[in-house]
């Protein structure tokens, strides 16, 4: 198969979508090699994250013939390019489409990964939520088929939208390998002294936005033992400045620490050092953060009402949204027990193999035959 990807994120995002595409293209390139893989983004970003797309031997990168034309080529005119590279399927990672596949005769698959801004359109300004809806909702409206990347997002493509569930396949995505591997004790010795953490400490990893709601951490370790402290990870948002409010009303300077600028590489080791992670959002598409966390090996808490339940299996414990007390017992539960977090620990390692490449790249070409074979 000929497959071309929009790749726009792969090259220029280093959060969760540009974590998906990079995924994706790492996934089927190096398991599916039996296939021709093209990129096409505005922009060829050559950084430590997107090197390697450069290294595949079976993926060729396209980009914007013309600086200017940057927009236009990606929502219209990259379908000349698709037509002269013989593209048998374009797969639109995040969101979107191109027009004029259709009439191209080029099959065509969309990722959806979230439908927030309509569950949460507080959390969004006006003129993206109307790009958003405008950009979703022909997409989902003109492709082939649409990938859900979780049952919680399939749900809301079909009450939102009202797409035929027959349209809608469901493809977990995984967590980049690094967070596969225990780091060792000098590794660890290092990064607890590069970040100065504490001994035993909870973690949340995520933007530090009201979405992601850590409040209700702060809140919960009010009525938490003095020993216990939170490392807050993740880029700064005006929301953080709430937390900081929050954290010396109660006098919690010593007992929180925010980083801000964590490499990833880092991520892996920081991780294995907590105790608990603990991922208190109101509403995800998936949840990559808490998969991050079962493969390091760490007991996680989350909150019920989204998807985090898909991603963090039935050995992770779930509290209701904004239940302080509930996250505290839970908290407590786990933190002083051993045995309760090594059998957390073990539960959630095996849990989270459903979600290796493997299965990834297995599923998601499956989802390609199919839309082929069927053309």
């Amino acid at each position: 198969m000929r497959i071309g990807f929009e790749a726009k994120r792969a090259f220029k995002n280093f959060t969760g979508l540009g974590n998906y595409a990079r995924s994706v293209i790492k996934i089927l390139s190096t398991q599916h090699p039996e296939n021709q893989y093209f990129l096409y983004t505005p922009d060829k970003v050559k950084t430590n994250r997107t090197k390697f797309l450069y290294e595949l031997p079976n993926t060729i990168i396209r980009s914007a013939p013309l600086k200017f034309l940057k927009s236009y080529w990606r929502s219209k005119g990259v379908v000349k390019d698709l037509i002269k590279d013989e593209i048998e399927l374009y797969h639109g990672l995040s969101h979107e489409l191109p027009s004029g596949l259709k009439k191209a005769g080029i099959n065509s698959i969309v990722t959806i990964h979230d439908l927030i801004y309509l569950r949460y359109p507080q959390y969004f300004k006006w003129l993206d939520r109307k790009i958003y809806d405008a950009k979703f909702r022909l997409a989902c409206k003109s492709a082939d088929k649409i990938i859900a990347i979780s049952e919680q997002t399939k749900r809301d493509i079909i009450h939102f939208f009202g797409t035929n569930e027959s349209k809608i396949e469901v493809v977990y995505q995984g967590c980049d390998p690094v967070f596969y591997k225990a780091e060792n004790q000098l590794k660890l010795g290092e990064l607890k002294s590069k970040y100065q953490l504490p001994d035993e400490f909870l973690l949340c990893v995520g933007t530090i936005e009201n979405r992601k709601n850590q409040l209700l951490i702060l809140k919960a370790l009010q009525n938490l033992p003095d020993s216990i402290n939170l490392i807050l990870v993740g880029k700064k948002t005006p929301y953080q400045d709430i937390l900081q409010n929050f954290i010396t009303l109660h006098n919690f300077e010593k007992r929180v620490t925010f980083l801000n600028d964590v490499p990833f590489l880092d991520l892996p080791g920081i991780y294995q050092l907590a105790k608990i992670f603990i991922y208190p959002s109101k509403f995800e598409g998936f949840g990559i953060p808490i998969l991050e966390a079962l493969n390091c090996g760490v007991p996680v808490n989350a909150l019920k009402g989204s998807c985090l339940e898909e991603a963090g299996g039935p050995d992770s414990y779930y509290v209701a949204n904004d239940d302080a007390e509930a996250l505290r017992e839970t908290i407590l539960k786990v933190f002083g027990n051993d045995e309760l977090r090594k059998q957390m620990s073990e539960k959630g390692k095996r849990f989270a193999l459903s979600f290796r490449e493997d299965k990834v790249g297995a599923n998601l070409i499956k989802v390609y035959q199919e839309i082929i074979n069927h053309a």
